[in-house]
């Protein structure tokens, strides 16, 4: 895809000497690819202003001078910028037009958006101004404050309209409305740059010249437990948290296989009914099992504590998605990338594409036990605001930290459907969650039925113990009280958040 209109300027690298070209007018900084000077332009000098990181291997698909198309215009990828956030990384990719316009593909495990800059800058509040979950209007629509970060530069590669300085905070800001449109607001200089887009997949940019597939071999990273010293492989190139598989401690990757790892221990652990590692087949797509935790919640006001499972899956051209299973079933759910509207009276529903759901639970959540490796930093005692809400069997679920607002949608599924998939047709009974009244047969003697009444006797004994119980020192599982999740918090996967 050539661009035939824009003129390209070439000149010695102040560092090395090595060539550094600008492709786009409006390109005013350049990273050498020999020696990573940082290179500003200044008419036709050239002048270098310090060095840049090494860039973190995040086995992108992307890589720079690969080709597409968005709205039906032919672009060209010519510079890249990673950022950092204390529960993440993602990159922002410079995207050039035929006609020498600039946009931004953001990249955040696996999932995409396509923004443009936007004349919104004079308007924009300072970040303190954006309440996490609240509603705001631009330009008299409405949108959610999504998340409020504090971010860093930490590498940059190729030719770049805008450079924030190496490891200096700022403030990133991000709303997202009913239909799926995202705005970002980057505070690194004065006015904000204010960009606004929608998310994409890799497939519909139809992209060309992407890294060979028998390049991107992935091979997994190794380091010593710090807690046992059991060797403990990392599969994701992404990950920022992993348990052992020798003592359950759950590691910190966040900070690099190379800095100091912290870990905390895990008692009890419990196993998965599906084995990490596992490959299954659902609604068309093959997903890998990654990642599993156990969650408890308790309602405001209740003692009584409930629990539930999610599994975190993954497929490399999809990202992740999650599969919950509760005591009212299975379900499968992602991250939205739009942003549903609560009723502002009382909350009691919630609409989404144009489908309205009730409100059926309002809980807070914490994570007590976790394996495998995830996206986020996951960490035992974490702590988000839930809401549920559903429509037959279609689901809403609304997560919220200090930070960050997580929604998530999905469907119910068989049991019958989990087990084909993952081809565990023998544990089927365990993985059955309908539950029918119990009633006598006519040929039962009265000592069956006492025997019966006896276990039905100590099963509510356990499940009342199960009720009370301390989420941070044992596994709980169920209660009295069974609810449903629709997903984890830090899932912004869904919709390339920064993150």
């Amino acid at each position: 895809m050539a661009t035939a209109n824009q003129r390209s300027y070439t000149a010695p690298c102040p560092g090395c000497g090595a060539p550094v070209e600008f492709r786009s007018a409006q390109s005013t900084h350049a990273v050498c690819g020999f020696c990573q000077s940082t290179v500003v332009r200044q008419g036709d000098v050239l002048s270098r202003i310090g060095k840049m990181g090494e860039l973190f291997d995040d086995h992108s698909p992307l890589q720079l001078f690969a080709t597409g198309q968005y709205q039906k215009r032919n672009f060209t990828l010519i510079g890249r910028l990673q950022y950092k956030t204390a529960e993440g990384t993602w990159a922002e990719w410079n995207a050039m037009f035929d006609d020498g316009q600039t946009g931004w593909l953001a990249e955040d495990n696996g999932a995409y958006v396509f923004t443009q800059p936007s004349n919104q800058q004079q308007n924009m509040p300072p970040a303190d101004r954006y309440v996490v979950g609240k509603q705001v209007g631009v330009n008299g629509k409405p949108f959610s404050v999504a998340s409020n970060v504090s971010a860093v530069l930490i590498s940059a590669q190729g030719e770049l309209p805008k450079l924030p300085p190496l490891g200096h905070p700022f403030d990133v800001v991000e709303l997202r409305s009913a239909s799926g449109e995202v705005i970002s607001i980057d505070y690194t200089g004065t006015p904000p740059a204010v960009s606004q887009g929608t998310a994409v997949l890799l497939d519909d940019l139809a992209l060309k010249g992407l890294k060979d597939e028998s390049a991107k071999e992935e091979k997994g990273r190794q380091f010593n437990c710090p807690h046992c010293g059991a060797p403990v492989t990392v599969a994701l190139a992404t990950s920022k948290s992993i348990s052992c598989g020798s003592c359950n401690s759950v590691i910190d990757l966040s900070q690099g296989i190379g800095g100091e790892l912290k870990s905390a221990i895990q008692d009890e652990p419990i196993q998965p009914l599906i084995p990490l590692g596992t490959l299954g087949q659902l609604q068309g797509t093959q997903w890998q099992v990654v990642g599993f935790q156990h969650r408890m919640g308790v309602a405001p006001g209740d003692d009584e504590h409930f629990g539930w499972s999610e599994y975190l899956l993954y497929n490399q051209k999809r990202g992740f998605c999650f599969l919950v299973d509760s005591e009212e079933g299975w379900s499968l759910v992602r991250p939205t990338t739009g942003a549903p509207s609560m009723a502002s009276s009382n909350a009691n529903s919630a609409t989404y594409q144009g489908t309205t759901y009730s409100l059926k639970y309002s809980y807070t959540a914490e994570t007590n036990y976790v394996c495998g490796e995830f996206y986020w930093l996951v960490q035992r005692g974490q702590k988000t605001q839930n809401k549920d809400f559903a429509n037959g069997k279609r689901m809403l679920s609304l997560e919220q930290s200090a930070s960050e607002v997580v929604w998530s949608s999905g469907d119910q599924i068989a049991s019958e459907v989990v087990a084909k998939a993952f081809k565990l047709e023998g544990k089927q009974d365990l993985l059955k969650r309908d539950v029918a009244p119990f009633s006598a047969a006519k040929s039962v003697g009265i000592g069956t039925i006492i025997v019966v009444l006896v276990v039905i006797l100590i099963l509510l004994s356990l499940l009342s113990r199960c009720s009370s119980c301390d989420p941070k020192v044992e596994n709980c599982s169920s209660s009295s009280s069974s609810r449903s999740s629709g997903g984890s918090f830090g899932g912004f996967s869904g919709g390339g958040g920064h993150k």
